[in-house]
């Protein structure tokens, strides 16, 4: 799985119990749980609000003797600024492990995603860009970090004698016939991404002028897969997110909610308990997946952006008919609610 080849990748670079790794907290729970499955500690940081990624300047504060790498996720398939991640870890002698998850075919300055770290873990989840219905990849350009994984990945059978192991290993095998269907849908890759691409653009202009809605960020040079469209919605919207997923769950349109922040998750709020974490706890209120797979037709996203529209303009009208004007009601994020 995916969960398993980060698991590999943050054994492979050598993290162990004790280290502490610096994970965003805007993401699936799966990044923390890797960690803590070698005994380490996640070290929770904010989200930047114009990529939805890490935010790199609070990174540095939650640097400490005993950090020894940074996972970074690109989120929803937007790359992470990749050089100024390397610039930092190198000023502070850390790994750099990309969660490449939900980021097949993504491009940052140019290069692939899952090639510009020490390290990288891709899920070939049955929801993901490439699927084998599950499984996971880890990527490096490190002779060593390799080495380790190929070892690590196997139960560590020794090459020179049977049954022999210097280390208590994994078996993260994917099987054959999953590693089939995987190489198959490398041959699609770039038909899976174009989708996409062409379906986000056709969400943005379709939704580009409705008061309320932050689309999803971009960034000069970074190339997203959009591997699922996400929006968040402002007060000007006049729904709440779950008013919304409402309002489309009616006209038979299926969304999800945003990741919620690993900080309020029950699992690891007591350890996190204090901090605070307002960009993450924003886009984890407010936020939602519109339908995104690639076999959606444009006439499926004109049907889906008019109900979008249609449930945004029958909340203005009904603010419109309040009375008297200056007590009208404001709604609330959902956030308080639901998270």
């Amino acid at each position: 799985s995916g969960t398993t080849a980060l698991h590999l990748a943050l054994a492979a670079a050598g993290i162990g119990p004790g280290d502490e790794v610096i994970v965003p907290t805007f993401t699936m729970i799966a990044t923390a749980n890797a960690v803590d499955y070698l005994g380490a500690r996640a070290v929770l940081v904010d989200t930047d609000p114009a990529t939805w990624n890490l935010d790199l300047d609070q990174v540095a504060a939650r640097v400490s003797p005993r950090t020894r790498a940074i996972v970074v996720v690109h989120t929803y398939g937007q790359p992470v600024d990749m050089q100024a991640v390397r610039r930092l870890a190198e000023d502070n002698g850390l790994a750099v492990i990309e969660d490449a998850a939900e980021a097949h075919g993504a491009r940052a300055d140019g290069q692939p995603v899952g090639s510009l770290g020490d390290v990288a873990s891709f899920s070939f989840y049955g929801n993901k860009i490439l699927t084998t219905g599950e499984g996971g990849m880890v990527t490096t350009n490190d002779p060593e970090i390799a080495a380790v994984a190929r070892e690590l990945r196997d139960h560590a059978f020794s090459p020179e004698r049977h049954f022999w192991h210097r280390f208590r290993a994994y078996n993260f095998r994917m099987s054959n016939l999953q590693a089939a269907v995987g190489l198959a849908q490398v041959e699609r890759l770039e038909q899976l991404v174009a989708r996409r691409r062409a379906n986000a653009e056709l969400y943005a202009a379709g939704l580009a002028e409705v008061a309320g809605i932050e689309l999803p960020p971009s960034r000069a040079g970074h190339e997203s897969v959009h591997w699922m469209f996400g929006l968040t919605l402002g007060p000007a919207f006049g729904l709440s997110r779950d008013e919304l997923r409402a309002a489309l769950a009616t006209e038979g349109i299926e969304t999800r909610t945003f990741f919620v922040p690993l900080h309020l998750q029950p699992a690891y709020r007591q350890e996190h308990r204090g901090r605070r974490h307002p960009v993450a706890e924003r886009l984890g209120a407010t936020g939602l997946y519109l339908p995104s797979s690639p076999q959606l037709t444009p006439e499926d996203i004109t049907r889906i952006t008019d109900a979008v529209r249609a449930a945004h303009q029958a909340a203005a009208a009904v603010l419109v008919h309040a009375e008297p004007a200056q007590a009208r009601p404001t709604i609330a994020p959902a956030a308080a609610t639901t998270i």
